[in-house]
This record gives structure tokens, sequence and C-alpha cells, in this order.
């Protein structure tokens, strides 16, 4: 009875073959998506389109990676994660190339909005679900990372996209960058696959006595709806301070090039907080290191007001990467605590849809906070309480251990 579960636990430990190629993929696709943030400028002077139409690209992209994040992870479930990860390096790559023959702006969101969310969502929920599925006794390490490539993105691509961006006009850049997305993810589409232990785990409902739950019933547990809110107010606090942070910099007076070396701090700091999160979880538990970063997120957010100066936006940015990067993986450790890995996608990517949601809020509201006052004064200000709200929010998880055979029970009626 106990020597299967350990067979399959030492089985499922392996697959570090998807662990690095969910990294690089989560770095490409983040990377990919956020090179707005960096031409946001220079295309609003070429084209005369504003910030908030711009950045309303943006608010697009992560809306519809909430929407087909849902639908990826179900058929990720259905299908496993490889033919799914297929389909987002295509899409990827032509999202930028159809994007850079924008000739409206509405042609622009269409592409860098809409279809590059369909594409960057495809990296997520699917490979999240596999990695989380995949390791037993290294679980929180190997989720860390790989969400990890995720933090490498604004230390690779970003400057890469700066660099492009000094020798090329704005639609040159976009080409480049989309074959550089094809060369880089395609490749890496033949190790996303699940360990051979996971159709077995998942036949054994993870070693429980009783059937696992439907994904309807998950959807209406206490455990998803207090994770899926806490998620949704969490990237809806630091979405809009990574995205226009580089260009209220450079209203700071810093030159382009060094304003987005704070973007490179952050990530570079949220590399390390995943994977210090990821062990402080191990050490601590999830929830109570979730809850003390999303408190960290939201008054470091607030601080950017106070740095005038390259070093004060380092200072700062180092402390709110550090918060921000490690609060994301904890959200898929907690996911698999509470549910089995046979619903896992559909899980991760019903609470990928609304934290898409979140950040779909601040690169919108924080252009328009700009076109309407001229400042991001309030937009800083409104990342803080929504961090202190998440915190509170997450405070709710439940955390009472189950008991072998023991299931979650929905908390709505339906």
């Amino acid at each position: 009875m106990n020597s299967s579960p350990a067979a399959a636990s030492l089985h499922l430990d392996r697959n570090w073959g998807l662990v690095a190629a969910g990294a690089l993929m989560g770095c490409v696709a983040v990377g990919v998506v956020f090179s707005l943030a960096v031409l946001l400028q220079p295309m609003s002077t070429a084209t005369g389109w504003s910030r908030a139409g711009l950045s309303s690209a943006m608010t697009l992209a992560f809306l519809s990676m909430g929407f087909a994040g849902f639908g990826w992870g179900m058929l990720s479930d259905r299908y496993g994660p490889r033919r799914i990860v297929l389909a987002g390096s295509l899409l990827l790559g032509l999202a930028c190339v159809l994007a850079s023959r924008a000739q409206t702006l509405l042609q622009f969101q269409l592409t860098y909005g809409v279809l590059m969310g369909v594409a960057v969502s495809s990296f997520f929920a699917p490979v999240m679900s596999a990695t989380a599925a995949s390791f037993e006794r290294r679980r929180n390490i190997a989720i860390s990372l790989v969400s990890a490539g995720v933090g490498v993105a604004p230390m690779t691509m970003s400057p890469l996209v700066a660099w492009l961006g000094t020798q090329h006009d704005w639609r040159s850049t976009l080409v480049i960058v989309g074959v550089i997305a094809w060369a880089l993810t395609l490749p890496a589409v033949w190790f996303v696959r699940v360990a051979p232990g996971v159709a077995a785990a998942a036949a054994g409902n993870g070693g429980g006595g009783t059937p696992e739950m439907t994904a309807s019933q998950a959807f209406r547990s206490r455990a998803f709806i207090v994770l899926a809110l806490a998620f949704f107010a969490c990237c809806a606090a630091h979405s809009g301070p990574i995205f226009h942070t580089v260009s209220y910099a450079i209203g700071c007076g810093l030159p382009m090039t060094a304003a987005v070396t704070i973007y490179s701090m952050e990530g570079a700091a949220g590399l390390g907080g995943r994977l210090l999160f990821g062990l402080l979880a191990d050490r601590f538990g999830a929830k109570p290191v979730l809850v003390v970063g999303l408190a960290v997120q939201g008054l470091a957010a607030a601080a950017y007001l106070q740095a005038n100066q390259l070093s004060g936006f380092y200072a700062v940015a180092i402390v709110f990467g550090i918060a921000y990067g490690g609060t994301m993986p904890l959200y898929a450790s907690l996911a698999r605590e509470a549910f089995g890995p046979r619903i896992l996608g559909s899980v991760l990517g019903a609470a990928g849809m609304l934290s898409s949601l979140g950040m779909a809020l601040g690169p919108l509201i924080g252009g328009w906070l700009y076109d309407r006052y001229g400042s991001y004064t309030w937009l800083y200000i409104g990342s803080m309480a929504l961090g202190l709200a998440a915190a509170a929010i997450a405070l709710q998880f439940p955390t009472a251990p189950r008991k072998k055979g023991d299931r979650l029970t929905p908390v709505l009626q339906g």
C-alpha cells in the first residue's frame, strides 16, 4: 500500500527537462509581452498614439491571457501540455510579426494585445500544472525554478529589446523579437512532457481513499475562491508599477537606457525572491510566506514615490522585485496542496484567468491616471492598497491539514 506512492514519488522527482523548458518558455513569453513597456515611449512618439491607447494593448493581452489560459488549462488536462505549448510557440512569434505591420492603433491592440495574450497564456497553466504534478518531495523548488524564468526576462529580453530599439525602429524590433521567440521556444517544446508516474498518481487520486473532486466542485471550494481572489489582487497591485516604472523614471530625468535597468533590477530581485520564498515556504509553509510577501509588495510599490535618483530606484526595485517575484510560485504550490493532479490544469487556468484580469488593470489605469493628471502618484498609492488587501485575503486560505481521504467541500451551492 505504501510502496506504490513511494515508488511513484521517486520516479516523479526526476523531470528536470520539463523544469528547464518551462523556465525558458516563461522567460521568452514574458520578455516578449513586456517589450511594450520598453518601446512605449518611442512608439508613442513615432505613431502619435497615446500612452493610454498603447497601454490598453497590454490590458487586452492580459485579458486574453486570462480567458485563453483557462481554456489552455482544460485542454492540457485532456490532451497533455506538449500540444498546447507548441501552438503557443507558433502564435507567439506570429503575434510579434503581425503587430509590427499594424497601421492603426486598433490593429496593434488586436495583434499585440489579443493574439499575444492567447499565445503567452499557453506557457503557464499547462506547464505549471505539469510541473506541480511531476514532483512530490521537491515540488516547491521545481515550481520556483520554472517561475524563475519569468524573473530572468527583465535581465535578458528587456535589455535586448532596449538595445534593438536603439538600432532599429520599433517595427523592425518587433519582427526580430518574433523570430527570436520562435528560435527559442519551438525546440523547447520537445522537453515538455509529464513524468510517466503522473497518470498513475492521478488514477490513484494522489494516494487518497476517496474519489478526487471534479473541477466544478473545486471552483466552488473555499480554497479556490480565496486563492483566486488573492491572486487577482496581487497581480492588480504589481502590474501597474512593473509596466509604468520605466516611463516614471524617465519622467524623473533618467535616460531610457538607465531607466530600463530598473526593470532589470526588479527582475533580478524577483529571480532571487522566487528561490528564497520557495525555500522559506518549504520551512514555514506557503501561506505565511505568501501573506508577508504580499504586504511587503504593497508597501514597496508606494516607496517608488520617494525615489528620484537611480540609486533610490534600485533600492526600491530590489525589495519590490523580491516580494512580487517570490509570491508568484506560491499560488501553484497552494493549489497542488488543495487539489489533485487530474484537475490541476483547470484550477490553475481558472485562477490565472482572474489574475490576468488583475494584471490588466495596472497598465490601463496607470496610463489613464497619467494622461489625466500628468503623474503616476495615484497609481503607486492604489498599488499599495491592493497589495495590503491581497495579504488580508490570503490570510483566509484554509490551513487545517487534511487527513488521508478527506475532501475539500464546496462553500457555495450548485
